[in-house]
């Protein structure tokens, strides 16, 4: 029998898959990567088995800046509710998630830069895409944007603090997470290695923000992989 394959929209060279490509390759499973802010055209949703949808400096209100925003969102639609194609949507794929099927995506109130605390809501703890996570984990964030009314129908999942919307869930098929669950030690270094990510880090935390960023990831990086895995092993059921 053939292994599923998925599709996987990216929004920036660096905000990949991140520990997701190991644990794809560590099962056999490929998955074709579509660059949409390089131009590249959305295929044919029929037969990939699933959509993973990735983070991205952009907001999901700028369509005027990026068109392909529009064509995203549409298949973002069609993957979810015509399809039924399990969907993982992390930070921006979140938001798209969100916004694609009605709901609402704004600035932040207070943007979250940083390993903060997440918490499952009672839906979240019986949720089976998030079984196995901890009652309250602490996650990598980096968002001035979040979901403050979700689609008609969905289920928020997780909360932090400042964020009342971390987890999403369309039914039991669609996911979105507002924190980095991608994450890991090369993924990370990629991240502090690119000029505008030190500057908006230098910009919203102060001098020592990357410094600060890359030690509070690092100190979490065992958990949050562990979480990933997790995560991970929930979505690949439904493949």
């Amino acid at each position: 029998m053939a292994l599923p394959r998925i599709l996987v929209f990216q929004h920036m060279r660096i905000a990949h898959p991140g520990i997701f490509r190991d644990c794809l390759r560590a099962d056999g499973i490929a998955a074709d990567v579509i660059a949409l802010d390089a131009g590249e055209p959305i295929p044919e949703l029929a037969g990939y088995a699933g959509l993973l949808v990735m983070g991205g400096e952009m907001d999901v209100w700028q369509e005027a800046e990026h068109p392909w925003l529009r064509e995203e969102k549409r298949a973002i639609r069609a993957a979810v509710l015509e399809h039924r194609m399990p969907y993982l949507g992390i930070c921006l794929g979140h938001q798209l998630l969100a916004d694609a099927l009605g709901g609402e995506v704004r600035p932040a109130t207070s943007p979250e830069v940083g390993v903060f605390e997440v918490r499952l809501t009672e839906s979240g703890r019986a949720h089976p895409l998030l079984a196995g996570l901890p009652a309250a984990g602490r996650f990598l964030q980096s968002h001035a944007a979040e979901v403050v009314r979700p689609p008609a129908g969905a289920t928020v999942l997780a909360c932090s603090d400042a964020c009342a919307v971390q987890a999403l869930a369309l039914g039991e098929r669609a996911l979105g997470l507002q924190f980095h669950a991608e994450i890991d030690a090369a993924t990370l270094a990629e991240w502090l290695a690119e000029p505008d990510v030190q500057k908006a880090l230098v910009d919203g935390l102060g001098a020592d923000g990357p410094a600060r960023f890359a030690a509070a990831a690092q100190a979490q990086m065992a958990e949050l992989n562990a979480a990933a895995r997790q995560l991970y092993v929930n979505f690949r059921a439904l493949l």
